[in-house]
Order: structure tokens, then C-alpha cells, then sequence
């Protein structure tokens, strides 16, 4: 089955009870049981719901995993995933991971007792330096929020494996029409839902896919225990989005391209971020391991004050936080995505104030393109 053909008909692709080629919103809380333990399958609608279900089964299917999980936030599913670990644990990341992520493992997560280090896994041997006795896991953002920095997941998960640890790939950027982590030796892939899976800015939600059913066991003991699961509706809602993934990252990524182009060759804009630009520093590598390079460019016009003048005369373009939308959207990650990141750490990443990131949406690639040119001039 090729990748088109999976987002419509992978995992539960119809109702089994009434054969609706859509299956329906399972609006429920509980379930009748025939006896006690005797039931259809399903007790209660945290543990288990046949509309979320169907999402589950669908993205397991995509990311060739064994099991999927379906969370009310993509902070949902990255702590619950982060939760396999215990007190004493240490989890080595990627060093310009999104906001939350990074405000989450040094400002919640910790408390409980797992450590964490940040380090540029574009190079394997800042890994091999970072472990620890206690490190028990590997997190992998690629490419990263916001500088698109490229890991080798193949080369990382080798490394990262050979020493014991779980490798952990947040594969939100690319989704599963572009990069198949599990294929390339991650143990877990992460996904803010809301972003390109949903695809129309109308719903949030987070997914985790694990290679094992150990893996599956002990993740869905924590999903069922601390309860952050994704409701019917929005499950629904995912699945939707989920069947025009291919068409929409396909043509997002032509647009993408061209901005990336024009970006370049222009003279206000001192550099630009877009693994599809063969000067790129991971361009090889995302060749290598990908099918497509995405829809996320990231570019620095030099300063705050010439960012929010760009800011100011975008039309097309709206000042919004997300990304993977089939509108385009335009942020300054220092203050608005990566705030939470104190500022000397931004400025050590090259987060600076005058970086802006835009996602490429559906619209008329000319439209975006004489936007961007509009507001620079």
C-alpha cells in the first residue's frame, strides 16, 4: 500500500458495525457490560473510545509502529512518553527543541527526578559525550523548531542503541508523508497533531507511536493512569485531516520551495533555514532519510525592529503561533514559540530577535510570494 493510499485506508478505514465509510463520533462516556468483565471490547472512555481507536490504528499504520496513542495535546503525548523514565533517570535532547518541550523537562519534569541535557545531535559524537550512567534515553527533534537543524536518526539511534537508551524522534515537522523514524531505529515517534496531521488550525491534540509491545503496555498504563486523551470529536476531527496529508504536504512544499529561493537571493534577509536549500547543513542528510523536506523556513532579517516591520505588512501571511495549517502563519520565535527559553540560551542557539518562521500553507504560491517581497521592501 503506498503512502496516499494508507492515509485513507490505513487503521480502522470504516464503521465494522455499520459499514459508514466514515467512522462516526463515539459521543460516549461508558459502555454496558453483558457481565462483570464481559464487554465489546471497551469500559470506559479514558481507557479506550472506537473513534480514538480508529485515529490510534491509523497512525500506527502510518508510522509503522505497534501501537498508537492518541493525546488531548502534543505536550500530552511528549510528557506521558517522557513519563516511561524514573526519578534518577536522564534523557539526553536536541538542543533547540521546541519552547515547551524545553519549559516542560527543565521546569515540571524535573522535579520528579529525571535530569536532562541539551546538546546539538547534528553531530553524533555531542551524544556519545552527553551519556551519562544514568541516561536512559535519547529525544531527537528533526528537523528543529525553529532552526531546522538536521539529526541523522539512523546514525543517532545506532549510537543511542548501543548503549541501551530509547531513542525518542518528535517528527511533527515532516509527519509520516515525509520521514518514517521507526523505519530509521527510533523506539517512539512524538507528533503535535494539531500541526500538519490536523491540518486546519481547528484542533489540538497530540499522538505517540511505539516499535514494541512492551513499549505499548507500559505507555497506554500511563495514558489510561493520568488521563490526557483525546475526545471523540477531535479524534474525528484528526482522521479528516489525516486523509489530504499527502496532497497538502506536497503542495505546501512546492511553495516552500520557491519562498526558500526567493529568500536567499534577497538582500534584507541575512540567512535562511530550509533543509531543501543544498547549502543547507543537513540538506544531504535530509535527502538521505526523508521523501520531501517540508514546509517550515525559518530566516533572520538582522534585528527586532526590522522583524516587526515585516511583521506589520504581511497580508497573507497571519501572526499566529502553530504551524501546518493550510494557512500560512508568521511568528518571531524568540518572543512568541521559544520564549520560555531564557534569553542567553537563545542567543547561544542563534534563536535571535530579528529570526521570523513562517509555514508554508495552500495558498497561491504568486499571492505568498509578492507578500513577502511587499513586506521587506
Amino acid at each position: 500500500m503506498r503512502s496516499k493510499t494508507r492515509l485513507i485506508r490505513g487503521g480502522i478505514p470504516e464503521d465494522p458495525t455499520t459499514g459508514a465509510v466514515s467512522v462516526p463520533i463515539y459521543q460516549v462516556s461508558t459502555y454496558r457490560q453483558e457481565a462483570v468483565g464481559k464487554h465489546k471490547g471497551y469500559e470506559y472512555s479514558r481507557t479506550g473510545n472506537p473513534t480514538r481507536r480508529a485515529l490510534e490504528e491509523l497512525m500506527k499504520d502510518l508510522e509503522g509502529g505497534v501501537a498508537g496513542f492518541a493525546f488531548s495535546s502534543g505536550m500530552a503525548a511528549i510528557t506521558a512518553v517522557i513519563m516511561l523514565l524514573n526519578a534518577g533517570d536522564h534523557v539526553i535532547l536536541t538542543d533547540d527543541v521546541y519552547g515547551g518541550t524545553f519549559r516542560v523537562v527543565t521546569k515540571v519534569l524535573q522535579r520528579f527526578g529525571i535530569s536532562a541535557t541539551f546538546v546539538d545531535t547534528t553531530d553524533v559524537r555531542n551524544i556519545e559525550a552527553a551519556i551519562q550512567p544514568n541516561t536512559k534515553a535519547l529525544y531527537l527533534e528533526t528537523p528543529t523548531n525553529p532552526l531546522l537543524k538536521v539529526s541523522d536518526i539512523a546514525a543517532c539511534a545506532q549510537c543511542a542503541k548501543s548503549r541501551g537508551l530509547l531513542v525518542i524522534v518528535d517528527n511533527t515537522f515532516m509527519s509520516p508523508y515525509w520521514q518514517s523514524p521507526i523505519e530509521l531505529g527510533a523506539d517512539i515517534v512524538v507528533h503535535s497533531a494539531t500541526k500538519y496531521l490536523g491540518g486546519h488550525s481547528d484542533v489540538v491534540a497530540g499522538i505517540a507511536v511505539v516499535n514494541s509491545p512492551e513499549l505499548a503496555e507500559s505507555l497506554h498504563f500511563i495514558q489510561n493512569s493520568t488521563g490526557a486523551v483525546l475526545g471523540p470529536q477531535d479524534s474525528w476531527l484528526l482522521i479528516r485531516g489525516i486523509r489530504t496529508l499527502g496532497v497538502r504536504m506536497e503542495a505546501a512544499e512546492r511553495t516552500a520551495r520557491r519562498i526558500a529561493d526567493f529568500l536567499v537571493e534577497h538582500p534584507r534577509v541575512q540567512r535562511v533555514y530550509y533543509p531543501g536549500l543544498p547549502s543547507h547543513p543537513g540538506h544531504d542528510i535530509a535527502s538521505k532519510q526523508a521523501r520531501g523536506f517540508g514546509a517550515m523556513i525559518s530566516f533572520d532579517v538582522g534585528s527586532l525592529e526590522k522583524a516587526d516591520e515585516v511583521l506589520a505588512n504581511v497580508k497573507y501571511f497571519t501572526l499566529a503561533e502553530s504551524l501546518g495549517a493550510v494557512e500560512s502563519l508568521i511568528s518571531v520565535p524568540a518572543r512568541m514559540t521559544h520564549a520560555s527559553i531564557p534569553k542567553e540560551r537563545r542567543d547561544e542557539l542563534g534563536i535571535t530577535d530579528g529570526l521570523i518562521r513562517i509555514s508554508v500553507g495552500l495558498e497561491d504560491a504568486e499571492d505568498l510570494l509578492e507578500d513577502l517581497a511587499a513586506a521587506l521592501k
